[in-house]
């Protein structure tokens, strides 16, 4: 089932936007003055009739085509393992630095108060 979302096609899609823009376009041109307004009856018959168009000429047959099993290869097993090794080299050389970084740092006497 290539190309589907939930188990539906583009065309389900394609029939929701057609209508939200419709019904947009509806509610937009309900509030426009004069014969502007009737023009929402256009919009709608417009919609209804690709609508139709869409449902009655599907773009493919009822029977899905055969699927070819696709068999899946990772060209790239080498160059993760040595990215993963770079990666895992510079963390362990940063934990080191921020280590000694932090046991090597200096304690300051703190002066004594001579009256």
């Amino acid at each position: 089932m290539a190309g589907t979302v939930l188990g539906v096609g583009a065309g389900v899609f394609t029939l929701a936007l057609l209508w939200v823009l419709a019904l947009l376009l509806c509610v937009l041109l309900s509030r426009a003055p004069g014969v502007a307004r009737f023009s929402v009856l256009f919009v709608f018959l417009g919609a209804l009739i690709i609508t139709a168009v869409l449902l009655l000429l599907p773009r493919a047959g009822e029977t899905p085509a055969p699927e070819v099993e696709v068999k899946i290869v990772d060209a790239f097993f080498i160059g993760r393992y040595v990215l993963l090794a770079f990666l895992t080299a510079v963390f362990l050389g940063g934990l080191f630095l921020v280590l000694t970084n932090h046991i090597l740092e200096p304690i300051y006497a703190k002066p004594l108060r001579s009256y």
